[in-house]
């Protein structure tokens, strides 16, 4: 027994996302890590059982008849720590009325912060609001591991499909550049000119935020040139200034990064950002529905 007693959920999500896939690639893709990081967890889990879970050969990936046996088990398992964790994430909400509203970068956007809590405490007089900043390293702000009931984030979010939203601003993406950059004299830049750029990028763990703020699907299938990783509005300041890349940001984010040294352009050819507020779909909470509530009718009335 001893052998199985410290294998992570993580890795029976691994194993279970290549035994629907069948396929490293698509089931890398799907869980936003890069294939040799899977193939790796899921050799250390082999090791682990001391038994071969996944055949791969030519043809593809096949589940070993320990790996069919193991799949039902691991499915039951994700299923339950998910119920758990959602359990827990009810019981700390009850024990304090507190929502707790989770954020990379501070919204801004002309007050938003302010006007949406002035509606919600109107709504819920007893409740106390906790604002909790988050590193770009975790693109929903704290919702995926339930540090957060509810968050500001960009779309597009790793497996979007578990959250609802409602949008705050849309905005164009703009490109901020060091001021001495050759293309700052510029009233307008066009993406194309842009292409070959080194530009700064979010932590792969973003998954597609990353590769939206990289303008991946623009590209035309040409990769983008990283000059440096950013994980927060001072490293992307700094970044800038220092000539490491260029950047993509939104219209609102602008003043948090125009801080001397830096000027930000229109870009023609670029659809608009999407800022949201966020939520597990599900989470019928009273407090989380009386925020996104607030939220919308203060995101109508801007």
């Amino acid at each position: 027994m001893a052998m199985t007693t410290d294998v992570h959920v993580r890795d029976l999500r691994y194993f279970v996302t290549v035994a629907e896939e069948l396929h490293f690639t698509r089931a890398a893709e799907r869980l936003y890590v890069s294939q040799p990081a899977l193939s790796k967890q899921i050799r250390a889990l082999e090791r682990q059982l001391g038994v071969e879970l996944l055949r791969r050969d030519r043809q593809g990936v096949e589940l070993t008849a320990a790996g069919a046996a193991l799949l039902p088990y691991a499915r039951r398992v994700l299923a339950a720590w998910a119920q758990g964790a959602d359990v827990v994430a009810e019981a700390r909400a009850a024990l304090r009325s507190t929502l707790v509203v989770g954020m990379s970068t501070s919204p801004g956007r002309g007050g938003l912060l302010p006007a949406i809590r002035s509606r919600f405490t109107a709504a819920q007089p007893e409740a106390a609001v906790r604002l909790r900043q988050v590193s770009w390293e975790d693109p929903t702000a704290g919702l995926a591991d339930g540090d957060a009931d509810v968050a500001f984030v960009w779309l597009p979010l790793p497996g979007q499909e578990r959250y609802a939203w409602t949008v705050v601003a849309e905005e164009p993406r703009l490109v901020a550049l060091p001021e001495d950059h050759r293309l700052a004299a510029r009233a307008e830049v066009d993406f194309a000119e842009l292409a070959d750029e080194p530009f700064l990028a979010l932590p792969p763990s973003a998954g597609p935020l990353r590769d939206y703020w990289l303008a991946l699907d623009e590209r035309e299938g040409r990769p983008p040139r990283v000059g440096a990783e950013i994980a927060s509005t001072e490293e992307t300041y700094e970044a800038l200034v220092a000539g490491l890349g260029v950047c993509l940001v939104a219209a609102g984010n602008v003043p948090l990064i125009t801080l001397g040294g830096v000027v930000t352009r229109p870009v023609r050819g670029l659809a608009p950002s999407r800022y949201v507020l966020a939520w597990r779909k599900g989470d019928r909470r009273r407090l989380v529905r009386a925020y996104a509530e607030a939220c919308r009718q203060v995101a109508e009335q801007a």
